[in-house]
């Protein structure tokens, strides 16, 4: 997957980890990952200090291009838009708070990456649950918004998340029995150090074989 060359004073979002907010480049070096060249970037997030990160596997998008969940599209009752929002403008421009809260990164399931980036990239969803901060950092992260709370209230939350949790579960079962066909060794070896919530998930996938 090809991936865009940053400069410093860049403006950025990491797409996985939306809840840091945005961050600028501060430093890039030279690097390289499996053999191909890449970037090495020191990033200083407004909500999570300095980090360093590989352009080559850190999912950033220029901040401008971050997205944001739109009001519904639909007449379900879920989210609160604001009292200027444009309902009709909404639908047009973007997808409902449904699909955005329900969707998976696309680090999961980029058809262009290897089936090991595929399943890091899903196993890393894991480390979300439905208790106290998880759950807003899982908000956070769905809908690119510095504070959820601010269109949904808790009970939808912990309702989306369930949803959320049977769309990742489904497509984490269907990759595992890929690999099991494909490739048992690379399955075996990235769950060597999976998050216990993922090991356990594919213990009840193995379970209803």
């Amino acid at each position: 997957m090809l991936t865009k060359t940053w400069s410093f004073g860049d403006k950025v979002v990491h797409l996985e980890r939306p809840e840091w907010g945005s961050g600028i480049v501060t430093a890039v070096a030279g690097d390289s990952l499996d053999g191909r060249p890449c970037q090495r970037l020191t990033i200083r997030f407004e909500r999570a200090g300095v980090k360093q990160l590989l352009s080559a596997i850190a999912h950033l998008v220029p901040a401008s291009d971050a997205p944001a969940i739109h009001p519904m599209a639909s007449n379900e009752p879920l989210g609160h838009a604001s009292d200027h929002d444009d309902p009709l403008k909404a639908a047009i421009a973007g997808p409902s708070a449904k699909e955005v809260m329900l969707k998976l990164p696309q680090r999961a399931n980029d058809p262009f990456t290897t089936p090991r980036a595929r399943l890091e990239g899903t196993l890393a969803l894991y480390r979300y649950s439905e208790h106290g901060g998880s759950l807003l950092d899982w908000a956070s992260a769905q809908s690119g918004l510095k504070d959820p709370m601010t269109r949904f209230n808790r009970h939808e939350l912990e309702d989306l998340f369930k949803r959320w949790t049977m769309v990742r579960d489904d497509h984490f079962r269907k990759l595992a029995g890929e690999l099991r066909k494909n490739d048992p060794a690379l399955l075996a070896d990235v769950m060597k150090s999976a998050p216990r919530s993922a090991q356990n998930a594919l213990k009840r996938f193995d379970a209803l074989r």
